[in-house]
């Protein structure tokens, strides 16, 4: 890919953010008027072809964005936690997922998981 001041803003917005940002949220960061919301959308969506991030839904039916660089502590795919009042999204540490028993049912042997955790955060449970 070519280094364009516009892909190159939508990174440095990721970058910072240091977690998963909606294309809303991305436009936010973006200086009023810089780039227009089909560019954003089709750099996103290029940046994710091309595994430099990675697109998620976390049931909201809200695609949010998370950077995958070398500055991340967590590099794989991970869970995380979405604040059903504000819409904040965190990272979580890997989890395991195991079952009451120990022993996992056959049809989950070779499963892939995706761990979503939704509540209140911190912040909003406070008010």
């Amino acid at each position: 890919m070519r280094s364009t001041a516009a892909r190159i803003a939508v990174l440095v917005a990721l970058h910072e953010q240091k977690g998963p940002m909606t294309h809303e949220q991305v436009m936010a960061t973006l200086p009023a008027g810089a780039f227009d919301k089909a560019s954003v959308w089709r750099i996103l969506s290029d940046l994710t072809d091309c595994s430099m991030l990675r697109r998620m839904d976390l049931g909201d039916r809200i695609w949010r964005y998370e950077l995958q660089d070398a500055c991340r502590t967590v590099t794989d795919d991970h869970p995380h936690f979405l604040c059903e009042a504000c819409g904040n999204v965190s990272c979580l540490p890997p989890l395991e997922v195991r079952a009451r028993n120990g022993t996992l049912p056959a049809v989950l042997l070779n499963a892939e998981f995706h761990v979503r955790v939704m509540g209140r955060c911190a912040t909003c449970a406070a008010r």
